[in-house]
C-alpha cells in the first residue's frame, strides 16, 4: 500500500473515531440531564407564620443552589432584617448597619463544626461585612453583644430552599421531578418533616402546621 492510500485510511479512521466520540458525548449529556420539574409551594399554618425555613432534607441529588443575588443581614432598628436568613453552603451573603450606632455582629454555630464562631464591630458607615458557611447548619443563632435583645438565625442548607412570608406561604422553584423529603425548621416549634412526589411540569403542594407547645 502507498503513501496515499495510507494517507487516506489514516484520515477516513480519525473522522470515524471523531463522530464517535462526540456520539458517546452526546448520550452522557442527555442521560446526565436532571429530568423537568416544576416545585413546591405551601403555607405554614399557625395563623400565618412567618420566617419558616422549608428545604429538601433527602432526595436532593444535586450540588449547592446557583443564587441569583447576594443576600443581605441588615442591622435596621436595632433589629435584624430579615430575622431569619435562608442561605445556602458556600452562599456569600452581606451584613449591613443601617443604623446610626454600632453593633457587634455575633454568630454562634454550633462548636466542633466546620462553621467558627465569629465576632466583628460594624459601626455606622461601616463597609458590609463578605461572609459565607461552609457546612450545613440549622440553625446558627446571631446576637449582638451591644444591644442584648437583638436576636436572628441563618439557616444554611444544601439544596433548594424557601422562607415564609407573614401570611405563611412559601415556595420552592426549580425542583426536578421526583421524591423528596421536606423539613420546616422554626426556631421555638422545632422541626417538621412531610414526603413529597414533583411531578413532571406539575408544582408540588406541601402545607405545615405548627401547634403551640
Amino acid at each position: 500500500m502507498n503513501k496515499s492510500n495510507l494517507c487516506k485510511l489514516s484520515a477516513m479512521f480519525s473522522a470515524v473515531l471523531l463522530l464517535a466520540v462526540a456520539a458517546h458525548i452526546s448520550q452522557r449529556a442527555v442521560k446526565a440531564a436532571p429530568p423537568s420539574g416544576a416545585g413546591v409551594t405551601g403555607t405554614i399554618k399557625h395563623g400565618g407564620l412567618a420566617n419558616v425555613v422549608v428545604y429538601v432534607s433527602e432526595g436532593w441529588s444535586g450540588g449547592e443552589s446557583t443564587a441569583t443575588s447576594e443576600p443581605e443581614f441588615n442591622q435596621k432598628g436595632c433589629q435584624y432584617q430579615p430575622h431569619v436568613l435562608g442561605l445556602d453552603v458556600n452562599q456569600h451573603f452581606k451584613v449591613v448597619n443601617s443604623d446610626q450606632t454600632s453593633h457587634n455582629i455575633h454568630p454562634m454555630p454550633a462548636p466542633g463544626g466546620q462553621n467558627h464562631e465569629w465576632n466583628k464591630s460594624q459601626p455606622p458607615g461601616a463597609p458590609p461585612i463578605d461572609t459565607s458557611w461552609p457546612a450545613q447548619e440549622v440553625a446558627i443563632h446571631v446576637k449582638c453583644n451591644i444591644h442584648p435583645w437583638m436576636s436572628g438565625y441563618m439557616v444554611v442548607v444544601k439544596g433548594p430552599y424557601g422562607v415564609s412570608d407573614d401570611k405563611g406561604s412559601y415556595k420552592i422553584d426549580n425542583l426536578p421531578a421526583g421524591n423528596y423529603t421536606l423539613t420546616a425548621w422554626q426556631e421555638t416549634y422545632g422541626t417538621q418533616t412531610q414526603k413529597i412526589t414533583v411531578a413532571a411540569g406539575k408544582p408540588a403542594t406541601a402545607n405545615f402546621t405548627f401547634k403551640a407547645k
